[in-house]
């Protein structure tokens, strides 16, 4: 904007404030009315977009066998094994209880497990345990005896120990399912409310992907809760820090208008929040407040130079106008750099705060000006014989800037080698800590019972009714028992074990036929026999396909990272080339999805980073019309990361998705004092000052509004941190932490930087 129409809309709003501030609220009113269309989801799929490919190869896995929505209950005694008239009598009343649960399809446990034996020439199939309370302790040990060494219930329905036995709830839902996953936790957990009561010396644990999205959606509503404390942390430091309760007031209504415009928008557009996009206000509310900051800051100052209120607001608006402008444009670009995650809630994220810095400088320099100028604001007093702290800071830069700048390369080197320590990988369950039932109920479940982690895989015979055949049989077979010697699997499920108690039930229960029969004729009227004897409900549509051409195969991990997932199927991809060239290709299931989706987004973001930290550059090269300094003022945006990710490296060591993205965040935002510092800076040389005068000058200038959006952003990403859906726990911590580092750069490396290589001038 030139001189003179930047000077002629200064005075439009000083002369037109109650007019500029009714138009800013009319902006605001219509963009709100929007806001009812934003809607919340706490499906997995929304973690995906729709054209991903691991995504649409799971739904073809699902589409072929049965969906995968299920519950899982555990129960447990607290002495002794659950091989008992007493829990076993629990584990039926609440198998049968279950299923009343709304949209279940199927309830398998341990009570109700079909379990076959050959009675003369008859294969009869039937619930291992039936009427618990009038079992014999010789029935009871026939049925630890069976359910101990059966395949398909340990780790699935019995823990290996026997303490601990499970019962699965399979649902069938239709779009949206939403609604369904809070009237199935309801349920369920009322169920479980009223289990307790009856069977007090029984503990019950509840997890599953039907739960999972029902946490995923509480975590978005508990990141909603966190907004309106955020917004009073800042004014509550704005007021300690400004000493002025109408300059809160005016923050207090620049924040409400940004916030209400921004979720009107995105409520035109029909946006879907989730637990990572859903706190977008607090992002906002912590970054926008910048501006407000350093307007307010030097209007204050220039009031206690003896300036009249509007005056030193010109001045401010004067001195302003374009670093504002400046850092809302490099906040925007390096939020929106969030769009080349392979995540969509990321880039909502990006979009939206993106967004909001828009509506920030807009009313920026409108309402927030028309308010201050409107209002009876004065400037609080102080003691004139006190050297401000910021320019005392400023003279001890100066006098030892040498010290200072190898001081801080050392300190960098330092923290830089904590970098390689970090782990690049994801576990969602930990995306919840303990306050959530889920993580805890999941932990025990984890612990004493199965895994939360799958790995699915269809295994083709190539030909109709061909899972029969025992070549194909043997070769899945294979497949399974390497799986089984893998240390991060908890158990396998694979359709030759089925096959193989078929077997061992048609030759009278004899023990050394449990193995695959070698006549595919055989063995393919076997099947027949099998599947026509399941009762109702109880069929293979769940592990066979419809032309029992492919079977489904199951592993079941312990509790592994994306990492660990990662590796496990490449090395399952090369056994299948090297031994089983026909059946190989990856695994699926929401595990593998994930996993991929973090290696990917982790790659993604590094890319949109490098990309809008070259715009960033170019921006300030042409703004500053000056390369060294273009240069110069990325020197400390990139430290501050590679500080805090070093430090985190050595305390912590893991980063996962929320880790992913700090990068581009933090970029948008710590550049915001820099360019304040060099502007500043740059008018003092302008001036005629002399490098170290300027330096001095920029201190006592810009350092108090520093300190002030340095406090405030650090502590809203702070109560960011405090959530309880870990993805944004660390993206607060690790933001808050960049914050700090940042700011101490621009008050120490910085200056030393720019008297460094404008020496030449001092």
């Amino acid at each position: 904007m030139p001189v003179k129409s930047l000077e002629y809309y200064i005075g439009f709003v000083m002369r037109r404030r109650w007019t500029v501030a009714g138009l800013a609220v009319l902006i605001m009113a219509c963009a709100a009315i929007g806001a009812p269309g934003i809607t919340v989801s706490g499906s997995y799929r929304v973690l995906f977009g729709e054209d991903n490919v691991d995504l649409l190869a799971f739904d073809r896995l699902q589409d072929t066998y049965s969906a995968s929505r299920f519950a899982l209950i555990t129960i447990s005694p607290r002495e002794g094994t659950v091989f008992t008239r007493e829990t076993l009598t629990a584990v039926e009343e609440l198998t049968e209880a279950a299923w009343r649960t709304p949209h279940s399809l199927r309830v398998t446990s341990l009570t109700n497990y079909f379990h076959s034996q050959a009675v003369e020439d008859d294969l009869i199939i039937e619930p291992l345990a039936e009427d618990a309370m009038s079992l014999s302790d010789a029935e009871l040990e026939r049925i630890r005896t069976i359910a101990l060494n059966e395949p398909e219930l340990v780790g699935q329905f019995v823990s290996e120990n026997g303490r601990a036995a499970g019962l699965i709830i399979s649902f069938i839902l239709s779009e949206p399912e939403e609604p369904a996953w809070a009237e199935i936790s309801g349920y369920l957990g009322n169920l479980l409310d009223e289990a307790r009561a009856n069977h007090p010396d029984l503990a019950y644990f509840m997890t599953g992907n039907v739960i999972l999205n029902q946490a995923f959606e509480d975590a978005a509503r508990d990141a909603e809760s966190l907004i309106p404390v955020v917004f009073l942390v800042i004014l509550a430091i704005s007021m300690l820090l400004l000493r002025s309760v109408y300059a809160t007031l005016a923050i207090a209504v620049l924040l409400v208008f940004t916030v209400l415009s921004t979720m009107g928008v995105a409520g035109w557009f029909g946006i879907l929040l989730t637990p990572v996009s859903a706190s977008w206000p607090i992002v906002v509310m912590t970054v926008g407040v910048a501006h407000a900051v350093h307007i307010i800051t030097i209007t204050l100052a220039g009031m206690r130079r003896g300036l009249e209120r509007n005056r030193a607001l010109i001045e401010s608006l004067r001195d302003n106008m374009y670093p504002v402008f400046l850092t809302s444009a490099t906040t925007a670009i390096g939020f929106l750099s969030l769009n080349s995650s392979s995540s969509p809630p990321f880039q909502v994220l990006g979009n939206l705060v993106a967004l909001g810095m828009l509506f920030a400088f807009i009313y920026s320099v409108t309402i927030l000006p028309a308010m201050l100028s409107i209002l009876p604001m004065r400037a609080p007093t102080r003691r004139e014989r006190v050297v401000p702290f910021f320019e005392r800071l400023g003279d001890r830069v100066i006098a030892h800037r040498k010290p200072l700048l190898w001081s801080s390369i050392l300190m960098v080197a330092v923290l830089a080698t904590g970098v390689p320590r970090n782990e690049l990988s994801d576990n969602w369950l930990h995306h919840f800590d303990e306050r959530y039932t889920f993580r805890t109920d999941t932990d025990f479940i984890i612990d004493n019972l199965t895994g939360l982690d799958q790995l699915e895989y269809s295994l083709s015979s190539g030909r109709p009714g061909g899972i029969t055949d025992p070549e194909y049989l043997h070769t899945v077979d294979a497949f399974a028992n390497w799986y089984r010697t893998q240390p991060e699997v908890h158990h396998v499920l694979a359709f030759p074990d089925v096959m193989k108690r078929v077997n061992q039930n048609m030759h009278e229960d004899e023990p050394t036929f449990y193995r695959i029969p070698d006549d595919p004729n055989l063995a393919a009227q076997f099947f027949l026999l099998y599947e026509s004897s399941l009762p109702f409900g109880a069929d293979l549509n769940d592990r066979v396909d419809i032309a029992k051409s492919a079977t489904r195969m199951t592993v079941v991990l312990e509790n592994t990272s994306t990492r660990d997932h990662l590796e496990l199927d490449r090395r399952a991809r090369d056994w299948l080339q090297e031994n089983a060239p026909e059946l190989a290709g990856p695994a699926s299931g929401f595990t593998m999805i994930s996993a991929h989706m973090s290696s990917q987004n982790i790659n993604n973001i590094l890319t949109g980073t490098i990309l809008a930290t070259s715009l960033i550059s170019l921006i300030l090269i042409l703004v500053f019309r000056n390369i060294r300094i273009g240069l110069i003022c990325l020197v400390p945006n990139f430290i501050p990361a590679v500080m805090a990710f070093g430090l985190w490296g050595h305390l912590v060591g893991h980063m996962g998705l929320g880790a992913s993205v700090v990068t581009a965040i933090a970029i948008g935002i710590i550049v915001d004092d820099t360019i304040h510092f060099l502007t500043k800076y740059l008018k003092g040389r302008q001036q005629g000052m002399k490098p170290s005068r300027a330096v001095h000058a920029t201190f006592g200038t810009v350092g108090p509004a520093m300190w002030a959006t340095t406090t405030i952003l650090t502590a809203g990403f702070l109560v960011f941190s405090s959530s309880g859906y870990e993805p944004s726990a660390v993206l607060g911590l690790l933001v808050a932490i960049t914050v700090c580092f940042a700011f101490i750069a621009d008050l120490t490396l910085l200056p030393a930087l720019l008297m460094a290589i404008d020496r030449k001038n001092e």
